[in-house]
Parts: C-alpha cells; structure tokens; sequence
C-alpha cells in the first residue's frame, strides 16, 4: 500500500525525510473518532513500523482540532449494543498487523488490547495536539511516546459528563504522567485546561504557539530521523515501556544484556566513527 493511497478512511498518510505524518482528517468534526479511524491508523501506524524509510512517527489533526473524542454517532450506536456484541466489535477492532519487534524485549505481550500496539511499534510516536483534544482522543494522545501541544490547545477527559467512566486504559496511563491526585481532579471533573496547564502537569513535553507546533514537532522527528540510531530507539522505547512491569534488579540486568549486544553492531561502530570523525551520522539501523 503506498503512502498517501485512497485506501485509508479518515486519515492522510505521508512519509517524507524519515518522517511518516499521520493526518487525522475529518476537519469538519474536529476529527472526532470513527471505527474507519480505528482501522486505518491501526494500518498506517504498522505500514510504518515495516517500512525502512520511516524512523519517526507523527500524529496531528487537519484542521483546527487535533481529535475531539468519539464521533457522537459512534456513541450513539455502543448505547444500543449488548455488552457482548461490544466485546466482540472490539476484538476485531484490536485485530491488526504484525508488529517488527527488533530489540527482542517483550512488550507486546503487556499491551495486547485496544491501542497498547502504539506502545509495541518499535518507532517513536509523536503526537503534535494542534486543538480540542477530548475523550478518546486524548486517550489516543497519551498512547503515543511523546507529546508536544499547542498552547491553546483545549483538553479534557470528558468521560463523565457523558455518563462513561475512564476506559481504554486511561485509568492505567494518566496516573503514570501526573499523579493519582491529579488524573482524578481531571477524570471526576472532566474540566478543560489548555496546552500551557498541560505541560505544566506532565502531560505533554511542550507547549509552542499554534503557529509553529507542526514545524517544531516535525523539526524534532527529524532530528531523531537524521542523528541518532534507529536501533538505539527501538531497545530504549521497549526498555521504557516494558518497565512498568519488572522490578529495578531485572530492569538492570536487561540493560546490561542489551548494552553488550550493542557493542557488536554496526551503528554502535557508526556512532564512535562519525563522533571521531566529526561527520554527520549515517546509522543502519543494524
């Protein structure tokens, strides 16, 4: 399937320098989320995660939202559904491409539901929050690797102002970023903050002014496209998120593991050569 094809519903798919950018695209409604999206950033994200051209991984929204949480209508048929049928539409919903697993760490095994392959794929995930980011959308956010924000970018958890309560393991991720204190106030309220709030609380690395959050964010995709290892990326990213789940000593031993494994390959050899060689980097990935 080639970047960019007609085959994806809801969404854009470009790669460009290193770069794939991944577009939700229903401006109209703020891009609110459609099981079409469900599908089609399941497979763009794992197009990208085989594809050697592709380092880096970003997610924004066309138009003036980055996701608005689920499309009412989608909401709107889940009410009517039996419990089962709902499980059931889900497990084909998490039904999805084979992810690459180069650092060998079991990560995947952890994440096995919903959208715990965002953690699995062995390329950064960086979400550019360029508006109103609620519900499922920010769900969807805080899934990614890192987050860079607008200022004045409107977030909110909105579960219970809908009758729902914190569901796709936003229960499991928010606490990690800000605290149990916090994820309550923002949960049980459900009140709006904007980008600048967000970044002070933890949840997202940085806020920029709408006018140059896509540049900045792209600028920093490129920088991990251009000059550092793709293979260091991929241990660290499922040494991090692998972490929750082993105690300090077998953390330990795993990074000693995965340092002598370095040593041996060709881009812990490119890293020493173009630092001495004072050069631009040319890393394999092997």
């Amino acid at each position: 399937m080639e970047p960019g094809s007609d085959a994806y519903e809801d969404i854009l798919y470009t790669v460009s320098d290193g770069i794939a950018l991944l577009t939700l695209n229903r401006p109209d409604r703020l891009n609110a989320w459609t099981q079409s999206m469900t599908r089609s950033v399941r497979r763009a994200i794992g197009e990208a995660a085989v594809d050697p051209g592709v380092r880096v991984i970003v997610i924004t929204g066309a138009g003036r939202g980055f996701c608005a949480g689920a499309d009412m209508g989608l909401l709107q048929d889940i009410g009517g559904e039996s419990p089962t049928s709902r499980q059931q539409r889900a497990g084909n919903e998490d039904a999805g491409v084979e992810l690459p697993n180069p650092s060998g760490i079991d990560v995947a095994s952890h994440y096995r539901q919903r959208y715990g392959y965002f953690f699995a794929t062995p390329k950064p995930i960086i979400a550019a929050i360029n508006g109103p980011c609620a519900g499922l959308g920010l769900v969807v956010a805080l899934y990614c690797d890192i987050r860079f924000a607008a200022a004045d970018a409107k977030f909110t958890t909105s579960f219970s102002q809908r009758g729902l309560i914190a569901e796709h393991g936003i229960s499991w991720l928010l606490p990690r970023l800000v605290g149990s204190a916090l994820a309550l106030d923002l949960l049980l309220s459900a009140r709006k903050f904007d980008g600048i709030e967000a970044q002070r609380i933890g949840l997202v690395n940085r806020a920029y002014g709408s006018d140059v959050l896509l540049k900045e964010t792209m600028a920093y995709a490129r920088g991990l496209a251009d000059t550092v290892s793709p293979r260091s990326m991929a241990v660290m990213k499922a040494q991090i998120h692998a972490s929750p789940f082993q105690d300090f000593n077998t953390a330990l031993a795993l990074a000693d593991t995965e340092m002598a494994k370095s040593f041996g390959t060709e881009d812990f050899r490119e890293g020493v050569a173009h630092f001495v060689q004072k050069r631009a980097p040319r890393f394999t990935g092997r």
